[in-house]
């Protein structure tokens, strides 16, 4: 190796290496599971189809079942396919209460995850819908039984869902 080749490529080692260091020593404050540093929280709020709704880090919006005020777990298997669990760890929950002033804890769902309840509501975001739309709301489906009505979880506190998104009938055209 030529000696000018030599301290190029040893200069271009140190500036790399110097360059990982500062990264890793970077600080973010949310020593909890909370992202200070300018990241998604896990719940945030949004207006979509001019209501404001809680959402998830990705602004998927967020769901409730009233057959689940009990504190039991009713969307499982099938269902939890369908509407996926908002799995949560207790620095969620303390980051949630203290950015959105609501009433967030958690429950233990049968497989033993923690999810995320709002109100003592599981909360749940539906996979057949993307980002910003709330094609849920209001939403009626079957899974083993248990007749699910799904409400988007506002800030608010209310449960009701707009007249516009309430499907005719089971399935809403999503074909399960």
């Amino acid at each position: 190796m030529r000696p000018s080749t030599f301290f190029l490529a040893r200069a271009v080692l140190a500036a790399a290496a110097t360059a990982l260091f500062a990264a890793g020593c970077g600080s973010d404050d949310g020593a909890d599971g909370s992202d200070a540093g300018g990241g998604s929280a896990l719940v945030s709020v949004a207006e979509v189809d001019d209501t404001d709704v809680l959402t998830d880090a990705e602004g998927h919006t967020l769901y409730t079942a009233e057959v689940e005020k009990d504190g039991q777990i009713h969307c499982v298997d099938t269902c939890a396919d369908f509407w996926e669990p908002l799995v949560a760890s207790d620095a969620d929950v303390d980051a949630a209460n203290s950015t959105l002033d609501g009433k967030f804890g958690m429950v233990e769902r049968p497989d033993g995850s923690s999810q995320l309840t709002y109100d003592g509501l599981p909360l749940y975001t539906f996979v057949e819908e993307g980002a910003g739309e709330l094609q849920g709301d209001g939403f009626t489906d079957d899974f083993q039984g248990t007749q699910f009505v799904w409400a988007a979880a506002r800030t608010d506190g209310s449960s009701a869902p707009s007249e516009s998104s309430t499907p005719d009938d089971n399935g809403g055209g999503f074909g399960y």
